[in-house]
């Protein structure tokens, strides 16, 4: 489904998203692996494996799975439970607001208003 608006904040396009079953049962047992290292790393931690050289390198592993898994996770909920929507934003040119003004192209006076000179080099975008 698509609009034809090009005011600023019309929705260009949506797609609403798959919402399939077997990605909503491949998240839960994704939750439930979660859950497991999130366990194991805690007892890790709490019985003191950390204070050895294996021990500590098992725990950055276990960690590591943590953050994939629950990458996996992320990465399955926005593909398919998440609608795709375009909106239209405002363009701008490129040189625009950057570190010019149109009514400085041809320089500014060296000592002219200090405190305004001072706001734009400190905050590019600043107008006036």
């Amino acid at each position: 489904m698509s609009s034809t608006g090009s005011t600023y904040g019309d929705i260009h396009r949506y797609e609403p998203a798959r919402e399939s079953t077997a990605a909503a049962i491949a998240i839960v047992l994704l939750t439930v692996v979660e859950v497991v290292f999130v366990g194991l790393f805690t007892y890790g931690l709490v019985s003191g494996w950390g204070y050895s050289e294996i021990g500590n390198m098992y725990l950055g592993f276990v960690l590591a799975v943590i953050f994939i898994d629950l990458a996996f996770i992320l990465l399955l909920y926005r593909k398919e439970f998440l609608p795709d929507v375009m909106i239209v934003k405002k363009r701008r040119r490129k040189w625009e607001d950057l570190y010019i003004r149109e009514d400085q192209q041809y320089g500014t006076e060296t000592l002219g208003n200090a405190w305004d000179q001072f706001k734009q080099a400190v905050y590019p975008y600043y107008k006036r």
